[in-house]
């Protein structure tokens, strides 16, 4: 089968592979789409995701596409069956996967990271992670599942109500996703900052954005409880803050470097008593993702600016292909 292998830091090669064996707990799945994100990005570079990739290996952590095999102990999913995948697979064991925050797990692996993934025609996973996906929703769509659950698992650990106002910095694909999903939650007001003027007219026309700014040439009020950083970089981690009133919550999704830091007046955050949170990828989270998208309340296809074949990944990764805003790779019919 032909796949797209990452062979060493910021080289990748298509090569003709074995299709791999499935195992007795395993589902083979031909891939329809795999999306690209930051986290291939910093793959590619050499960097880590949520776990480290040694090459050679496959990336591709956001998929989609049909059910080709099954592995003797499956029941979940059956040959034919639309799915998506969720990457990460838990240990089960560690006393993080014991207390109920799986996400931190000591053992964790991924499909697409630790072990190959959907860049390729074809690719295993465990069944415990493959999800069925209704008619109702594209493969394409599906291929953002993986997406918009970390969005869900950050959502998850705020505590949003109707009353509150929200901004969510960045305008990149998850930004999007996090203006959707506030409104989904009922926040009343949501509002959007960034740095291309297209993006944010559109996330007002389209999503019921109240008010945009510009990071580039407008300033941000500090009047917001609840604020989404979707950047990850230190200037736009410090606006979060520095956006907050009394009482605020901000939520450190964007992924900064490993010796990135950022700095902020500690005495704010005491008077201001603010709650800061980190986001982990995605525990758990597949199943409201689906619904999400299967509900129609959560429009992704719009936001896909780049449909791109294999040979193309290397290009949108080292930014030849330009004002990405999500791009997915057609892999199979």
């Amino acid at each position: 089968m032909k796949a797209l292998v990452l062979t060493g830091k910021e080289k990748m090669e298509i090569q003709n592979v074995a299709t791999p064996e499935v195992k007795p707990n395993e589902v083979l799945v031909n891939t329809a789409y795999a999306g690209i994100c930051g986290t291939d990005r910093a793959l590619y570079a050499g960097l880590p995701g949520s776990a480290n990739a040694v090459p050679p290996i496959i990336l591709g952590h956001e998929n989609s596409g049909i059910v080709a095999a099954i592995g003797s102990d499956v029941t979940n999913v059956k040959v034919g069956d639309r799915v998506t995948v969720d990457p990460n697979i838990y240990c089960g064991q560690c006393k993080y996967c014991r207390t109920d925050r799986p996400e931190l797990c000591d053992n964790l692996s991924a499909v697409g990271v630790t072990r190959d993934g959907g860049l390729a025609e074809s690719f295993t996973a465990p069944s415990s992670v493959v999800y069925p996906i209704p008619d109702s929703v594209s493969l394409k769509s599906a291929a953002t599942t993986e997406p918009i659950s970390c969005a869900v698992h950050g959502i998850k650990l705020l505590d949003l109500t109707p009353y509150q106002k929200a901004l969510v910095i960045g305008d990149g694909f998850m930004g999007q996703l996090f203006v959707q999903l506030l409104q989904a939650k009922g926040v009343h007001q949501v509002d959007f900052a960034g740095i291309v003027d297209e993006k944010l007219a559109f996330n007002k026309e389209h999503f019921g954005v109240t008010n945009t700014y510009n990071t580039k040439r407008d300033s941000i009020p500090a009047d917001y409880d609840v604020v989404i950083e979707a950047v990850g970089l230190p200037q736009t981690q410090e606006q979060a803050v520095e956006a907050t009133r009394k009482g605020a919550q901000v939520l450190m999704f964007g992924v900064g470097k490993p010796d990135q830091t950022f700095s902020m007046n500690t005495y704010e955050v005491y008077q201001k008593q603010l709650k800061i949170q980190g986001a982990f990828i995605n525990p758990y989270a597949f199943e409201d993702a689906i619904a999400l998208l299967a509900s129609g309340q959560l429009d992704v296809e719009s936001l896909i600016s780049h449909e791109v074949s294999l040979e193309q990944v290397e290009d949108v990764l080292t930014g030849k292909v330009e004002h990405v805003s999500k791009a997915v790779v057609k892999v199979s019919d």
